[in-house]
């Protein structure tokens, strides 16, 4: 259905106006946001408050069907929602696994049992997911899995093991690749299903990370139960739909509404003069000004083309196109934490000193972010992987 002009306009007052009576000071700048797991609890009130209103509104989806939980905005209404949340710094009131990658997927695969099952209860904050696809001997070569998912009428009794399993000691639910015919050549015979964390079959062991935190883990199977109902797409046919989401994930687009809950250049330049106790001093070195200029556009430039994408595709997900947002996103990540801990000079390497009793929580903080994204260019599909997409689906060169 298309919106008028006139249409937009009076959407955009609306929205404007509701977001100024309901967002609560709380839910503005950098804070906690929900991604829907049962087993973390939210306390701050603002937080849930938001939290409460957006599902409410529909709006933790903006852009899914009213009858799975969503908003059922049209494109142009969700990208105007989003300008309307960065221009008073909102940040997402939910964001999450399942709202960036199984929820588009099961959108676009799913059965309608699966879709009346498990997207109500994302968009409601309900549960949280988890990936299953890498494992200890098939990374970026992805289509080499050996994880077994054996018939066993109803349902599939699974066995074998995944790796940089993100969020998993947090998950509710996981959807993962298994190979269902080992006969078949390796990017055939795989299979998509979900399964409940929650069960004897599946163990998680967390991975201590050089960051000190443990967001990655091992996951273990030994005859973990996945419903044949959990079944997404055909038997067999899982590797469609397993590099469909894997679009999903790379395309950016909830990163459209996040602005809210990440720093920019403007807080970036705004710990710089508090750490270093001066008026700005400091940035008036040519050199040291010309970093955070040039950082500030290539971000920009980067919202910018996220956003084209977007409106692009009509409201879809673009295709290989989010190759490029991977690699070039990943990179922009690991540049704005290397300027934040030269920022901070010896006050930047916290974790890394024997004695932290000396530095604030903030600095520890940086410290770790700056060591977990070292890896940005790697998990989601290694920038190298990306760039041999790019030149091969997006600017057709040849193998």
């Amino acid at each position: 259905m298309s919106v008028t002009a006139s249409e937009l306009e009076d959407f955009r007052a609306e929205t404007r106006a509701w977001l100024a009576e309901y967002c609560p000071p709380g839910a503005r700048g950098p804070g906690p946001v929900s991604n829907g797991s049962s087993k973390i609890k939210l306390t701050d009130a603002d937080t849930l408050l938001w939290l409460e209103r957006m599902v409410e509104r529909g709006w933790t989806v903006p852009n899914w069907p009213r009858e799975y939980g969503g908003g059922g905005l049209s494109n142009d209404e969700y990208l105007i929602l989003l300008q309307e949340m960065a221009a008073i710094n909102a940040r997402p009131a939910l964001s999450s696994f399942g709202t960036s990658m199984i929820g588009p997927t099961l959108l676009e695969f799913g059965s309608e049992d699966q879709k009346q099952r498990h997207l109500p209860r994302i968009a409601r904050a309900e549960v949280e997911w988890c990936q299953g696809y890498s494992e200890p001997g098939s990374g970026s070569d992805l289509a080499s899995l050996s994880t077994r998912a054996v018939d066993h009428g109803d349902h599939f009794l699974i066995n074998g093991q995944k790796i940089w399993t993100s969020g998993a000691h947090h998950a509710d639910w996981m959807f993962c690749l298994v190979r269902t015919d080992p006969d078949a050549p390796k990017h055939e015979g795989i299979s998509f299903v979900l399964l409940p964390m929650d069960q004897a079959g599946v163990e998680v062991r967390p991975i201590r990370l050089i960051s000190g935190e443990s967001r990655f883990n091992e996951t273990f199977f030994t005859d973990a139960v996945a419903d044949k109902a959990d079944l997404v797409g055909e038997l067999n046919k899982g590797w469609t739909v397993g590099k469909r989401l894997l679009q999903h994930e790379r395309s950016g687009m909830e990163s459209l509404v996040e602005g809210g809950a990440k720093q920019d250049v403007m807080s970036l330049v705004a710990e710089a003069k508090r750490c270093l106790g001066m008026d700005g001093a400091h940035l008036a070195d040519p050199a040291y000004r010309d970093e955070l200029l040039k950082y500030e556009m290539d971000n920009r430039v980067f919202r910018l083309a996220q956003r084209r994408a977007v409106e692009e595709s009509e409201g879809g997900t673009p295709g290989a196109v989010t190759s490029i947002f991977k690699v070039y996103g990943s990179e922009l990540q690991q540049t704005y934490y290397d300027l934040m801990l030269r920022m901070r000079g010896v006050r930047g390497f916290g974790d890394i000193m024997s004695d932290n009793d000396q530095f604030t929580g903030s600095e520890l903080s940086g410290t770790r972010e700056w060591l977990y994204y070292r890896a940005a260019s790697i998990y989601s599909g290694s920038n190298e992987v990306q760039r041999n997409i790019i030149a091969k689906r997006v600017l057709g060169l040849p193998d």
